[in-house]
């Protein structure tokens, strides 16, 4: 049983830190935060404070956005309303034990912010909750490292980052002991700051890891896996190390994945609705129906799993990502893999959604995909795909840019129906937004094919 509101107040007036953190998710999944004086915080936990609208009206680099409505130069920024989650308190292992709290943001003191990523996450579970669903999640995710600093990458114009280990060397016992410090700062200090992790390994490729988080509900799966992006970063700083969870940071090398384990159970968190033992794939009729729901919707909501231009760079045939809304039992050429297990274990892996992912978000497209199939009772038709599902040329392919995912979504009312008008608007315009970005950069690969030849 959690403590009460009372007990966690008491424990921070308590604690010998003057300082508290506190953060809140972007749209792009980039935690923005600040510390506050206990005692401006003890009053901010009772209600609410100001946050600058800003945080959701710029991109990943700062640059504030030109078309959207709910904040920009025609509002003159004023502050949002913030409000903390009291629940979420941990203490940061690295940070002198600093107490640490997410929150959310609110268009009003009794209503939620539509565009604000952790709402419409809440939203989407609430409609779970509804049904007397409970949605548990686990996110893994792999990502480099680079023998970098901020300061030494942007020296040499993030051209070569070293990486931290040379080579293909996936589940390596090796080179984790070539690490030591790192590996045992990562595994303990997550632990301690409430990010458990089932694995640590190797991945195939120079610096490349992976981790698993343990799962949990939803909510909180979502909240580990965005303070498990940040503080894999500060940890990593003070071993002369800079990590990069960019989905695709090498053209000869395999792109890094953000999957995401979902399972769909009663609300006392006694039975795993999507196990039938007497299936032949030990799936029930309601798990069916949820795949049949993330199938259906997937090509509608793909800027949600892929929500960079650098996203769709990873989405290429033989490199481990899926290129079609597919399925498959405990196949990794799928978007979707079907994992029949125990009654305990049986679930479904989101295989399209990258490192880059805000995990708010691309939790919210799985959940909210899922019961979209179960309210409509949506038929499982599509086969289960054996072997190579690149070469399953029957199944259309997705989107392959970040324009054409979001003109896609931006037109779809399935979209609007399952995650929201306000919302959907937003987020679309933020995703046009940094395509209109990229579109006026002039690359390096530009330069060295046109620059002598042309």
């Amino acid at each position: 049983m959690g403590k009460t509101t009372a007990e966690i107040l008491a424990e921070i007036e308590q604690d010998p830190n003057n300082r508290v953190k506190v953060a809140v998710s972007d749209i792009d999944g980039i935690l923005r935060g600040k510390y506050m004086h206990k005692q401006k915080f003890l009053s901010a936990a009772q209600d609410s404070f100001g946050f600058c609208n800003v945080v959701m009206g710029w991109d990943s680099s700062d640059a504030c956005y030109d078309n959207v409505s709910y904040t920009g130069l025609h509002t003159g920024y004023p502050d949002a309303l913030a409000k903390i989650d009291l629940s979420t308190l941990r203490h940061v292992p690295w940070d002198d034990k600093v107490p640490f709290f997410l929150g959310d943001f609110w268009q009003d003191a009794d209503q939620p912010l539509a565009i604000c990523p952790r709402q419409t996450l809440k939203r989407v579970l609430k409609q779970a909750a509804d049904q007397g669903f409970l949605i548990k999640a686990g996110m893994e995710f792999e990502w480099f490292n680079y023998r970098e600093t901020p300061q030494s990458l942007a020296d040499k114009d993030y051209a070569d980052p070293q990486p931290l280990t040379p080579g293909m060397f996936g589940y390596s016992l090796i080179r984790p002991g070539q690490n030591r410090p790192f590996f045992k700062a990562m595994l303990e200090e997550l632990e301690a700051f409430g990010i458990p992790l089932e694995g640590l390994h190797t991945e195939t490729g120079p610096g490349v890891l992976e981790a698993a988080m343990m799962v949990t509900d939803a909510l909180e799966a979502a909240d580990r896996a965005i303070l498990f992006k940040t503080s894999i970063k500060e940890i990593a700083a003070r071993f002369g190390i800079m990590p990069s969870f960019m989905a695709k940071p090498s053209v000869n090398l395999p792109g890094c994945s953000g999957h995401i384990h979902q399972s769909l159970w009663s609300a006392d968190e006694q039975t795993n609705l999507f196990y039938q033992a007497d299936h032949s794939l030990r799936m029930s009729p309601l798990f069916e129906h949820y795949l049949a729901g993330q199938l259906y919707c997937l090509p509608e909501i793909l800027p949600m799993y892929a929500p960079t231009v650098n996203s769709y760079k990873r989405l290429v045939e033989g490199y481990w990502a899926p290129t079609r809304p597919s399925w498959g039992v405990d196949n990794r050429t799928t978007a979707l893999r079907v994992i029949p297990g125990s009654p305990k274990s049986t679930r479904i892996e989101v295989r399209i959604s990258g490192s880059d992912v805000n995990p708010y978000l691309a939790m919210a497209a799985a959940v909210a995909s899922g019961l979209y199939g179960v309210q409509k009772r949506l038929k499982l038709d599509a086969p289960a795909v054996q072997g190579n599902a690149y070469a399953a040329a029957e199944i259309e392919r997705l989107p392959n840019n970040l324009w054409h995912a979001t003109e896609r979504m931006r037109q779809s009312e399935l979209a609007r129906e399952i995650l929201g008008e306000a919302f959907v608007t937003h987020f679309c315009n933020t995703r046009l937004w940094e395509w209109q970005q990229f579109q006026q950069s002039v690359t390096d690969w530009e330069v060295r094919r046109y620059f002598e030849i042309i």
